[in-house]
């Protein structure tokens, strides 16, 4: 009976993540999709499709189910990091249609198997695992890189919040440079205040 509870949970949770990913992409541009937003060349179409990835071989090839398309596999050291960025001859459909693709073929194993059903991750260091392992593996990765969504897409337009019907109204840009102002005086004074205030507060 927990084990039920808990797979549904679980699966629950995931199924919302997904969601809130794709609705970061919601109402923007092409380029502001695909360009890059933090040195390392962050970007929100580049985070769906690396979920998409990641996804497929984790509730795919773990579980002897693979994905059937075609897709770099773990061990394909040539893809490495292309993943992570979208070509100008890929599609913001298309890399949304597989993700949810992908997302279909997760779900479909997580119902057909146990919680408990073992797996294999050849490129873990404790490579036999269950089906609670990868769940929570695969909802804490697409909980992290919503995380990321979050704050690249607050970078570009102001937009917060973790899904459409709970979109946070945005404020004026006054609203916002008083709050910045406020938190940097904040910052700047810790600085010159002994260590132990600092502590003490």
């Amino acid at each position: 009976m927990i084990d039920d509870f808990a797979k549904e949970y679980l699966h629950s949770d995931l199924r919302e993540i997904r969601e809130a990913m794709l609705w970061k992409l919601d109402g923007l541009s092409e380029y502001d999709i695909r360009r890059p937003l933090t040195l390392t060349g962050t970007n929100l179409l580049g985070l769906v499709k690396h979920l998409s990835l990641s996804e497929s071989r984790y509730f795919g090839e773990v579980f002897d189910r693979p994905f059937p398309e075609p897709l770099p596999r773990w061990d394909d050291l040539g893809a490495r990091g292309a993943d992570t960025w979208v070509t100008e001859r890929e599609t913001r459909q298309e890399i949304i249609d597989r993700y949810r693709r992908v997302s279909e073929h997760s779900d479909a194993t997580i119902t057909a198997l146990d919680i408990d059903s073992p797996g294999h991750v050849p490129w873990w260091p404790r490579p036999d695992v269950k089906m609670f392992n990868i769940l929570v593996h695969v909802l804490t990765e697409t909980s992290r890189h919503a995380g990321h969504a979050d704050i690249l897409r607050e970078q570009l337009d102001g937009s917060t919040g973790t899904a459409a019907g709970y979109a946070k109204p945005q404020r004026e840009p006054e609203f916002w440079e008083a709050r910045r102002a406020t938190i940097e005086r904040a910052a700047k004074a810790a600085v010159t205040m002994p260590s132990e205030t600092v502590r003490d507060s």
